[in-house]
């Protein structure tokens, strides 16, 4: 276990570790425990009842959050010629072909999703050792690989609060809600739409209880436990 220090010894003895707190409730710890200087994000944490060895128990989607994450998201486009001038009047960050895909490859790794056209995945497709493990590379159930008329669209939805999420090999999801600054009302939507898409992509092929234990925290923060039942009532507003 690592050493924790003064701070983070004293946010944590402010929660309870034997009790599950409502979303509200959890949010307003969060906010109370968080102690870095800068401006935390609060995540959301879901045991799932999955098993991710298995193909038709992945579980992965996208969610657009109604007040955003509270940054920047730096968008590159792999496109040419007209789907390339198209990107840039859509306001994409970076976009490129051949030059981004070198640059990539030597290790520049600068921007926060990746978007690419159809016709350019044969080139894209190399960058996948690289791209992969870190959940840059485009792909189809991302809905990363897209149209050139698509892409406005695309580009706009990254800077609202597009926010992928994918379980990892034990059966978690790990997801970004906001900053720590944010009201608690808007923590509390933007984790409600978490909640609904998460529930939303549930596989068919999964039995039982899908969604077994949550937590939330501040980057540095303890963890906070929450009562499965009520985030799981949430609704989107």
């Amino acid at each position: 276990m690592p050493k924790r220090g003064r701070k983070y010894k004293e946010a944590a003895s402010k929660v309870d570790r034997e009790r599950a707190y409502s979303p509200k409730e959890a949010i307003d710890l969060a906010k109370e425990t968080s102690f870095a200087k800068f401006d935390e994000t609060v995540d959301l944490h879901l045991r799932l009842g999955v098993d991710p060895r298995h193909a038709d128990q992945q579980v992965r989607g996208v969610v657009v959050l109604p007040h955003g994450l509270g940054k920047t998201v730096r968008v590159l486009v792999f496109a040419e010629g007209d789907d390339a001038r198209m990107a840039e009047q859509a306001g994409a960050d970076f976009v490129g072909s051949d030059e981004l895909i070198q640059q990539i490859q030597k290790g520049w790794l600068e921007f926060d999703l990746a978007i690419a056209v159809p016709s350019m995945m044969g080139k894209v497709g190399r960058l996948g050792r690289i791209l992969g493990p870190r959940g840059l590379m485009p792909s189809p159930k991302a809905g990363t690989i897209a149209q050139p008329d698509q892409l406005p669209a695309l580009i706009n939805e990254a800077r609202l609060g597009r926010v992928e999420f994918r379980v990892d090999r034990t059966a978690n999801l790990h997801v970004p809600i906001g900053k720590v600054s944010f009201e608690a009302e808007k923590l509390l939507d933007n984790m409600a739409s978490v909640m609904d898409a998460v529930k939303r992509a549930r596989p068919a092929a999964v039995k039982g209880r899908y969604i077994r234990n949550i937590a939330l925290t501040s980057c540095m923060g303890p963890g906070i436990k929450m009562d499965v039942a009520e985030a799981s009532d949430m609704e989107v507003a």
